[in-house]
């Protein structure tokens, strides 16, 4: 399948694998927004604050959290869901992907999604003559985002990189997970066999591979995001701890 203007296939799955984009009929960016290449720079800002300062100050108002190492891991697991489930979708639905480079990423921070992401050019990735395959979709996702963005957060919240690699670790078997749930109920086993070869071929990658246990659509990480921190906050379905650890002034980041 080619891909569209509007990366209408997307439109179905819903939630976290729709990306806007500004070839959409009627639809526009709410004013001026970074793109997340500004963002990874630190170059964006917002009211003297950077747009990834100011996402971090959201996540943790709305989680209730005083600790912005905490926000930052959790900021920084929503905007890696955002951009591997989007990938993911278009290389299963449509078999390649658009080009996803940073510069071409519109981000508002202070959105949910799908409403979050902007794309403002739909074009197949230069030479992609080929379906998608696992290392297409590490170099625009792993690469090209999730590596300047863990960079910028560990630098300035000390998040450490184990966890930021199984936040990316899980954040990806996540999507999968979504993907071959609406798959198998609209009768799209291409779709879902394809989504899962591609999910266990990245989980074979260095960034990847210590992240956790892949068992077909099932996750276990060997880190923790740090959710049970939160006020009311638990473990995750995936949390290689079985119960919230005790509290403690700097909990183990993986």
């Amino acid at each position: 399948m080619d891909l569209d203007p509007q990366l209408a296939a997307l439109r179905p799955l819903g939630g976290f694998f729709v990306l806007r984009t500004t070839a959409s009929t009627g639809a526009a960016p709410p004013g001026p927004l970074p793109t997340l290449a500004q963002t990874y720079a630190g170059t964006a800002s917002h009211l003297r604050r950077s747009a990834l300062t100011a996402r971090v100050e959201t996540v943790a108002r709305r989680l209730r959290t005083p600790e912005p190492r905490v926000a930052a891991s959790i900021a920084h697991q929503g905007l890696a869901a955002r951009l591997w489930s989007a990938a993911l979708g278009c290389a299963a639905l449509y078999g390649r992907l658009p080009g996803l480079d940073p510069a071409l990423l519109l981000w508002d921070f202070a959105a949910t999604a799908p409403d979050d992401l902007w794309l403002t050019e739909v074009r197949p990735i230069p030479g992609d003559a080929n379906p998608a395959d696992a290392d297409t979709l590490a170099d625009a996702v792993l690469h090209a985002h999730l590596g300047p963005l863990g960079d910028a957060l560990g630098a300035r919240y000390g998040v450490a990189t184990g966890l930021l690699r199984g936040n990316a670790g899980s954040a990806l078997a996540g999507a999968a997970r979504g993907l071959d749930r609406w798959a198998r109920t609209n009768g799209r086993t291409d779709v879902a066999d394809r989504a899962r070869t591609l999910t266990a071929a990245l989980f074979t990658h260095p960034l990847l591979s210590t992240t956790g246990t892949l068992t077909g659509t099932g996750f276990r990480r060997r880190s923790c995001c740090l959710y049970y921190r939160v006020p009311g906050g638990g473990v995750c379905g995936d949390c290689c701890f079985p119960r919230p650890p005790r509290p403690s002034p700097r909990a183990a980041s993986g």
